[in-house]
């Protein structure tokens, strides 16, 4: 996959597969998946790190930063001015001046609120973060968010953590099309097919956490996320057949020789 590479706001990944650093049973099993999922860019919520000492143990101190690039988000904000503080706070800490920002609308569903998180898109643009927005599935939404500044859009496949997979397969291909930014499902995935289906519809990467962290193995499933998505992307540049309702031989009649008969003596 090094020749099909992930661009996002300048920066090179060989990787188009996010992970996140929540819901492990250890911070010694999340370093495991990490490196099982050959990921280059994990995310961290800026609210469980302490930003006042940065030398206590933490999560970060099982990240190999070397390998793998930061990408702070604004998890747990429910307003615009929240979100933002949030996002200063990572940068000011020395996180990064990424920020995968998140507004969320709604305690149950954790649906994203669009208008808030347009509001904090734009401010933090002019502040010179670099914004991947996590939003709903909703075309008109993505595209006020890139004519916004954001680097990315990342639209959810499904609530977060409710491993249902892509519920709207043709929002997402819709996207797809009025975008041009990168586009990153967030949300959603339950297992490795969901992964490649996304990745099948056009998505430049997949984003997820719980799939892995709350798998009974999540190193394994940390692999199978990693082929997943490489499958994924692969079925999608090469092209798939258009689907038929009727059959279609795979071993063409054309050019197949009548069986002769068998002479008679």
């Amino acid at each position: 996959m090094n020749v099909d590479p992930l661009i996002i706001a300048g920066r090179t990944f060989t990787s188009r597969l996010i992970v996140g650093t929540g819901k492990y049973s250890s911070h010694e099993v999340m370093a495991k998946a990490h490196e099982a999922s050959g990921a280059e860019m994990v995310t961290v919520a800026v609210r469980r790190v302490n930003l006042a000492d940065r030398s206590a143990p933490s999560l970060l101190h099982y990240i190999d930063t070397k390998r793998l690039f930061i990408l702070p988000n604004t998890a747990g904000c429910y307003t615009a001015a929240d979100a933002i503080r949030t996002a200063r706070l990572g940068r000011e800490a020395g996180l990064s001046n990424w920020v995968k920002l998140e507004v969320i609308g709604d305690e149950r569903t954790l649906f994203p609120d669009n208008e808030a998180l347009l509001e904090a898109t734009r401010a933090l643009v002019k502040e010179d973060f670099v914004v991947l927005p996590y939003t709903n599935d909703d075309p008109i939404a993505c595209r006020k968010l890139q004519d916004a500044g954001a680097a990315a859009v990342m639209p959810l496949g499904a609530p977060i953590g409710s491993g249902l997979g892509i519920q709207n397969r043709n929002n997402i291909e819709i996207i797809r099309e009025v975008v041009t930014v990168p586009l990153i499902v967030d949300a959603g995935v339950g297992t490795a097919s969901d992964a490649a289906i996304a990745m099948e519809l056009g998505a430049d990467g997949v984003l997820m956490n719980t799939a892995i962290a709350g798998a009974d193995d999540p190193v394994t499933m940390a692999e199978a996320m990693k082929l997943a998505v490489r499958a994924g992307r692969l079925a999608f540049l090469s092209g798939r057949i258009p689907r038929k309702r009727y059959a279609s031989a795979s071993s063409p009649v054309d050019g197949i020789i009548a069986p002769q008969p068998t002479p008679t003596r």
